[in-house]
């Protein structure tokens, strides 16, 4: 019989017995809600109430994007997800030459707090959650939400959410980045504090292994390094002076959910595991620290033009492996991401597949169903020892932006991406519809939205909040900004000035999220990569 592998290239056996186990019990597993938490982060996991249905959305302007909000949270959603477009993503306004033609077309155009209102209109602050995709530019986005929030008579410490704010894994595998990387960790450590002090309830990071596995990374890379993203930022953390106790029970984490059931169930737990003993070997984390919390969005990188209403089927399989793993919320895609922007009605159906897992399937009866299965405990025990073993390397290196700066994240993710495709054009991994059992039909044409339109209006309303805020208020709180901004650069010694207040007063007078990021770019400069 010849030799089965894993998507990640574990060796699956044809039968998998007690012998071939070592898992202790009380040592690798132990009861859900107990450290090392490989069977949940709460005693009842989804007894006690099930996942936050978190369906991420975001196009064209912040009305329109309203208007889905809240098509999806009357149709059952529990959290908001947003989706902001590349200008918005790099700090650049929409009114700037370099946002010519992106303006509102893979997320919102968000330019000053006033967008931020109508994204947010009707939506109770105090009572949904909201996460925001946002990396580069999130401390901006993050003080956004809490003036309108304030604006409203809601207080900072009544609003739950959480931003990305992953500017590691930018430099991998994304490239939205602005500033170089010591800046940029150095704003992420004081986003860690100020929310630590001021906005109680939100998670002021999502470490994020989804874009690594979207740009080809295995389960075990994305496991890997992410982890060594999230090292990298504790040690920034601790190192200006925050107890890990303060801040790492607000850290959460964003992960993909992709074919294989099996190794993605492994995955999520093995992850939980390794992050509970990474934090108390590490940093002396107490168990509240050690809890791993994640999100998890099925893998759109796995969505093919080619037959969409297939990946009706995918998404509930991966919706499947995600909910069988113990994930804290989830999105689904819609059917038809390879070829546009959801549509209504694919999103719709995106959040009902949620609900039928949830509520038909019996996941949600008994806390992680899969626990003793030989298999299942055999790759949640491999996908550790490997993630560990890649871990070292990246220790040898001098961590995650050493390892950046060698280039060692993007070789191994492109060497992985490469012989998966290759492997898909051979015919080893079989793509239904792509690469067996194909129709000869093109795929459909989804009609798109007027873009040229979109961007005029949207550059008019940024004009028209320029020609009505106070100039001086706005220059004012800019240069304040400036001021402070070299203390977060290489060099510094000594403890820094808060920056996230002033990044709020620029807000709340009115700079735009551009503006907002040329000040900084020009005391801290751009990032450019060596590579």
């Amino acid at each position: 019989m010849s030799e089965r592998l894993s998507p990640s290239g574990i060796p699956v056996a044809a039968v998998v017995r007690p012998t071939d186990v070592t898992t202790d019990y009380a040592q690798d597993l132990g009861d859900p809600g107990k450290f090392p938490f490989t069977r949940g982060v709460q005693p009842s996991m989804y007894r006690g109430r099930l996942w936050t249905m978190r369906q991420y959305a975001g196009f064209g302007t912040a009305k329109a994007t309203n208007e889905r909000f809240k098509l999806l949270l009357d149709a059952g959603q529990t959290g908001l997800s947003v989706a902001f477009d590349l200008p918005t993503q790099m700090g650049i306004d929409s009114s700037s030459p370099r946002a010519l033609g992106e303006v509102g077309r893979v997320g919102v155009a968000i330019d000053t707090v006033e967008d931020m209102h109508v994204l947010l209109d009707g939506i109770p602050l105090d009572k949904v959650s909201s996460s925001m995709t946002i990396n580069s530019t999130a401390s901006t986005l993050l003080a956004m939400y809490i003036v309108v929030a304030e604006e409203r008579g809601i207080s900072r410490d009544k609003v739950s959410g959480t931003v990305q704010n992953d500017i590691l894994k930018e430099y991998i595998a994304r490239g939205t980045y602005i500033y170089p990387p010591a800046p940029s960790l150095a704003l992420t450590a004081e986003m860690f504090r100020f929310c630590a002090a001021e906005v109680p309830q939100w998670n002021p990071i999502s470490i994020s292994g989804y874009h690594i596995r979207e740009a080809g990374a295995t389960a075990v890379q994305e496991v890997a390094f992410t982890f060594a993203d999230a090292l990298e930022y504790v040690q920034q953390a601790v190192n200006a002076g925050l107890p890990v106790d303060v801040f790492a029970p607000r850290l959460s984490f964003f992960f993909a959910a992709h074919n294989d059931l099996f190794e993605e169930v492994a995955k999520f737990r093995a992850a939980r595991r390794l992050w509970a003993r990474l934090l108390r070997e590490r940093f002396g984390g107490n168990d509240q620290s050690c809890r791993m919390r994640f999100h998890t969005q099925t893998g759109g990188v796995t969505l093919q033009a080619q037959q969409p209403l297939n990946n009706i089927v995918r998404v509930t399989v991966q919706a499947l492996a995600a909910t069988l793993g113990g994930t804290q919320s989830l999105h689904t895609n819609g059917y038809d991401e390879a070829l546009a922007l959801p549509t209504a009605e694919a999103a719709t159906l995106a959040l009902r597949t949620q609900q039928i897992v949830g509520y038909e399937s019996g996941v949600a009866q008994t806390v992680d169903p899969l626990a003793g299965s030989w298999y299942v405990e055999q790759l949640t025990d491999e996908i550790e020892k490997r993630a560990v073993e890649l871990l070292a390397r990246v220790d040898e290196m001098g961590g995650a932006a050493e390892a950046i700066r060698a280039g060692f994240f993007q070789e191994e993710i492109g060497r992985s991406a490469y012989e998966y495709q290759l492997r898909v054009e051979a015919g080893e991994n079989v793509v239904v519809g792509v690469n067996k059992f194909g129709d000869g039909q093109d795929p459909p044409i989804i009609p798109a939205p007027d873009f040229s339109a979109l961007e005029r209006d949207q550059v008019s309303r940024l004009a028209a909040v320029r020609a009505q805020r106070d100039a001086n208020a706005v220059e004012t709180a800019l240069q304040r900004l400036a001021e402070v901004a070299p203390q977060y650069d290489t060099g510094h010694s000594g403890p820094r000035a808060e920056l996230m207040p002033l990044i709020i007063d620029a807000v709340r007078a009115r700079a735009s999220v551009g503006e907002i990021a040329d000040t900084l770019e020009k005391v801290w400069g751009r990032y450019q990569p060596s590579m």
